[in-house]
């Protein structure tokens, strides 16, 4: 991230209207999201700390922090069982959003979940799921020597083989795409 470089709040509007438009089992629209960002310095800060050791490298220049939060437990006190979806879905298209913008963006799964709760007030039938970095893009040689070199390697994923199953589980999909 490009350290110094702030993400004007009109886009992060932006982001989070993106988020609030995705679809949702029900229309319960069960994302909630706490912005970390220079008009609360000491939030942002507070985000950071929630971060593993490894994940604060990559978020101590992003200029906004978002904790993505799923309310998995609904107000009549049943289970939500398809709100991690449901957030998924609305984080997806924050990301997209964010990329539309020139911004780039990184979720991040390791963060401390009840020193979030406890540090941001997050009620109980909430659960934090992902802290996503957000930010300008920076130079690779910028980063931290620790990270330098995972940013530059180029991005892998499983085959579809490995992925999709055809009618049931274990049957090979048949793709017609030739793997990488």
């Amino acid at each position: 991230m490009h350290a110094g470089r702030a993400v004007p709040p009109e886009w992060v509007d932006l982001l989070l209207e993106a988020a609030r438009w995705a679809p949702s089992s029900r229309n319960a629209q069960p994302w909630r999201y706490l912005v970390f960002d220079g008009r609360v310095p000491e939030a942002l800060q507070a985000a950071r700390e929630c971060l593993t050791p490894g994940n604060q490298v990559w978020a101590s220049r992003s200029p906004v922090l978002i904790l993505a939060v799923a309310q998995t437990v609904q107000e009549n006190g049943k289970v939500n069982a398809k709100a991690l979806h449901d957030l998924g879905m609305a984080n997806e298209n924050l990301l997209l959003q964010a990329i539309a913008l020139g911004l780039h963006c990184r979720p991040m799964g390791g963060f401390d979940v009840e020193k979030a709760r406890h540090s941001f007030c997050i009620p109980e039938g909430y659960e934090p799921v992902v802290m996503i970095a957000i930010g300008h893009p920076g130079q690779t040689e910028d980063l931290a020597p620790e990270v330098r070199e995972r940013a530059a390697a180029p991005r892998t994923r499983r085959p579809l083989e490995k992925l999709v199953h055809l009618g049931e589980w274990g049957v090979r999909y048949p793709t017609s795409m030739a793997a990488e």
